[in-house]
């Protein structure tokens, strides 16, 4: 049975009190904590560096940690973010020189690589990768900005990817999750379980909430209606 994780995007989080909000969305039943780590240069945007993640770890966070890069180029940052306590390190396969050789340094420095597809992003960088993640980031939104709109033609591509995924023959207990992010909300959270997500980035959706333990739960419960 395969188990399914919600990462909470801190970009939508009050950061004059981070700590305190992704205790409270941890303790609501988040599993996961999401950066996303825009540069200006990628991206239009400017967000945080692997300071905040050091300032986490030291404020006691202990969940795993998603880091999300949207940067150019990406390999400094992999050594400062792994440095800074993160778990997953994931990049876009545009903004490195050798994928393969990003991919190596992610690993070589302890950490879980992943590989983020943007909307419009063919699936032929998985070609020569695929075996060599721990993770797929499938992009539901261009990146750059929190709050924006589910792109449903995405949900195709997850599916190809899922199908990918099970069609390797991989070792006991070595396993590839298929992440989405953008615009994944209560409303929506099943359909993209259904289509072979396994992990989901929600920012505005919870952090945009009143009750974050329910909204947490509820989403559980789309997920569980729609896989079983």
């Amino acid at each position: 049975m395969r188990d399914y994780l919600i990462a909470s995007s801190i970009l939508s989080a009050d950061f004059a009190r981070l700590g305190a909000e992704v205790e409270a969305v941890l303790a609501a039943d988040a599993d996961v904590v999401h950066f996303d780590v825009m540069d200006n240069h990628y991206v239009p945007n400017l967000t945080v560096g692997p300071l905040v993640c050091t300032s986490l770890r030291k404020h006691g966070i202990v969940a795993p940690i998603d880091v999300h890069l949207m940067v150019r180029p990406v390999d400094r940052l992999v050594e400062d973010f792994a440095a800074a306590g993160a778990t997953f390190i994931s990049f876009h396969p545009e903004a490195s020189e050798h994928v393969d050789r990003t991919i190596g340094l992610i690993r070589e420095l302890g950490c879980r690589p992943g590989l983020v597809l943007n909307p419009a992003t063919t699936l032929e960088c998985l070609d020569y990768t695929l075996e060599k993640l721990d993770l797929v980031l499938v992009m539901s939104v261009n990146p750059g900005f929190g709050g924006q709109a589910f792109i449903a033609s995405v949900l195709n591509k997850v599916r190809a990817i899922r199908a990918r995924l099970d069609a390797l023959d991989l070792p006991a207990g070595r396993e590839i999750r298929l992440e989405v992010d953008g615009g994944v909300k209560i409303g929506n959270i099943g359909e993209v379980a259904a289509a072979g997500a396994d992990m989901f980035v929600a920012g505005s959706a919870i952090f945009g909430s009143d009750d974050y333990a329910q909204t947490i739960a509820d989403m559980r419960k789309q997920i569980t209606a729609a896989v079983g």
